[in-house]
């Protein structure tokens, strides 16, 4: 007879200690709390703690009746072949109890590392994606794999399967409806999960084993921290220069800095200058996350405060938008006429006016779905040599083969500059270096944040 029983119920883990147990079942260390309204002496738990609870009572000798996780076993092989950095990966997984996060930049196979987890574990399977291209990259390359039946939230289906691939937003609604239904997760683009509503996707799957992929693991708001709570650290990571030459691209970086025009630097001067000001008077050093959301919070009360922060908007615009910018940008295009290039932006504005001046195939957020197919057909076809965009090529997509990179505009976060860098990092046949350009604007604020990422 069990001294214990555990069940789910609708993204918690029950515990039900046997009437008779002569045993103080504190199970407050792996988050359990005695709930009352479900009976005497019942504990429950969110799901994702349910790997704890189960190990918790196995080292106290505990008989336990285990009814969490309902989904039967899979048999699943894989004939793919991991290189050796991959299986590295994979094994430090594995070494960490099955769960933790993998960085591996853009381009080297970070979905590989997720289906041989899939196969090593034979247990049904969740993947959670960020966008719908990658749904249904994943879709693509579960089905080929295995034999199973592949499942699907989001997309306007909602299919479960013995694998699933959900986007985050759909894993959102179903978690507490499905969170006994697979005994792996795989996070692909992990560092979405850090988003308040998103965390509570792992909070409601029992799932004991986890797997994030990343390129880019740590954020700046410091909610990666979340991440390492819910999936586990990072158990193995490697960068772009670790990895070039070998199994990805040799490449190299080129900043070209340019300047504002006398009337572009006297508004740029006094825009800067409002900011400035505003935070030297109220004490804000603008060094994190949490600064600027005081400034965000201050803004809606104080009129100042809204000055300051329209005026850094206007400061920002100027030196995103420099004219010498697309001069610059004229002759780097000139160069590589026979290359593949990716230009990248942070507003949707100059990406309309670089591909009406340079006869540039536009990609945006506003660009439909089946028209940025047909230009990344294109563009992977060779009918188009060169695509411009702001942002939403960064990740989430599959993009073609490209080889040059040109940032004229961005955040300047390390996390967007090597998603961009990554972009260009699939080696070619005549093993040709990438070559990625960073275009700022001289003594102003995107120079010294570049200066800062690149140390």
């Amino acid at each position: 007879m069990a001294d214990v029983t555990l069940s789910y119920e609708d993204g918690t883990v029950r515990i039900d200690p046997d009437p008779d147990l002569d045993v103080d079942l504190d199970l407050t260390a792996s988050g359990a709390e005695p709930d009352p309204r479900s009976g005497s002496g019942t504990l429950r738990a969110p799901a994702y703690r349910y790997a704890a609870i189960r190990d918790a009572l196995a080292g106290r000798g505990l008989a336990v009746a285990d009814r969490v996780l309902g989904a039967p076993g899979l048999e699943l092989t894989t004939s793919y072949e991991l290189r050796e950095y991959q299986r590295a990966a994979l094994d430090a997984w594995r070494e960490a109890d099955r769960r933790g996060v993998v960085e591996l930049p853009t381009g080297s196979g970070k979905t590989v590392v997720g289906i041989g987890a899939i196969a090593a574990l034979g247990t049904p399977a969740l993947v959670v994606v960020p966008t719908i291209d990658l749904l249904e990259q994943w879709r693509r390359e579960l089905a080929a794999e295995f034999d199973v039946e592949i499942g699907q939230f989001g997309g306007g289906v909602q299919e479960i399967g013995p694998l699933t691939v959900s986007t985050y937003d759909s894993a959102y609604l179903r978690a507490d409806g499905v969170g006994d239904r697979f005994g792996l997760v795989v996070f692909d683009e992990v560092h979405h999960l850090g988003g308040e509503g998103y965390r509570d996707i792992a909070r409601l799957l029992a799932a004991p084993a986890r797997l994030g992929l990343t390129a880019t693991f740590e954020r700046p708001d410091g909610a990666h921290e979340v991440v390492t709570d819910l999936v586990g650290p990072v158990v193995h990571r490697l960068s772009a220069e670790d990895l070039a030459g070998d199994h990805l691209a040799e490449y190299d970086i080129k900043r070209l800095t340019v300047e504002l025009t006398d009337e572009e630097r006297e508004r740029y001067e006094a825009a800067q200058g409002t900011f400035t000001d505003y935070l030297a008077r109220s004490n804000i050093e603008m060094r994190s996350g949490s600064d600027y959301r005081e400034l965000v919070k201050r803004s809606g009360t104080d009129p100042e405060a809204r000055e300051a922060l329209l005026a850094k908007q206007r400061a920002r615009d100027i030196m995103m938008h420099a004219d010498a910018k697309l001069e610059e940008l004229a002759g780097i295009l000139d160069r590589h006429r026979g290359d593949r290039v990716i230009v990248f932006t942070a507003s949707t504005d100059l990406v309309y006016r670089i591909s009406e001046r340079f006869l540039l195939p536009a990609i945006t957020h506003e660009t439909a779905a089946g028209e940025r197919r047909s230009v990344l057909q294109r563009f992977r076809e060779g009918t188009y040599s060169g695509v411009v965009t702001a942002n939403v090529l960064d990740e989430g997509v599959d993009v073609p083969d490209a080889n040059v990179a040109v940032v004229l505009s961005g955040s300047g976060s390390e996390r967007e500059f090597t998603q961009r860098l990554g972009r260009i990092l699939r080696p070619t046949e005549d093993g040709g270096r990438a070559l990625l350009y960073e275009v700022v604007t001289e003594e102003t604020a995107e120079e010294r944040v570049a200066g800062r990422r690149r140390g």
